[in-house]
């Protein structure tokens, strides 16, 4: 089930249009609206001020981890659980064993990226809300959500209106 907050919609035909009603809104003191673009727009994170996110340390972290349990487990089969004599080599010989280390950093921060995205995002939502169909082709939005702090429809459909 799907918890459907209301709210007040703005709709802009440009990204520059958009980026400066994201501005007025964060001005205007709101701090819980979305912007909905078809792509990317250069700006918009600082437009809306948002934070940094924590999903490069989500990456980081858990390629670390990857990388070290591909080290510790094959230190543990190759020179403490099961050591062979093979040609004199060494049991624990590092250069061998970067190409799975290497995969299982890259593995582990790849699906933990994906799934801490997942988690951030409250993915997956059931049946989500249209606002407009052409959202994702070339319309822009603003969404103010009636929850976040100052809503008032005629504040907010007067800042909209101004600004197109």
């Amino acid at each position: 089930m799907v918890n459907k907050t209301g709210g007040l919609v703005g709709i802009w035909s440009d990204e520059h249009s958009v980026l400066k009603a994201a501005e007025a809104a964060k001005n205007a003191g709101f701090t819980k609206f979305d912007a909905i673009t078809p792509f990317p727009v250069h700006g918009m994170d600082d437009a809306m001020g948002l934070k940094r996110s924590w999903l490069p340390w989500v990456t980081f972290v858990m390629g670390a981890f990857g990388c070290a349990f591909a080290i510790w487990l094959q230190w543990y089969v190759a020179a403490y659980d099961w050591p062979l004599n093979i040609g004199g080599k060494p049991f624990f010989s590092l250069p061998a064993f970067i190409p799975v280390a290497f995969e299982l950093t890259v593995l582990i921060g790849g699906l933990s990226t994906v799934a801490a995205l997942f988690y951030m995002c409250g993915l997956p939502k059931v049946n989500p809300p249209i606002i407009d169909t052409r959202l994702t082709d070339d319309k822009f939005a603003i969404f103010i959500p009636e929850n976040d702090t100052g809503y008032n429809v005629e504040k907010i459909d007067k800042l909209f209106r101004q600004l197109g």
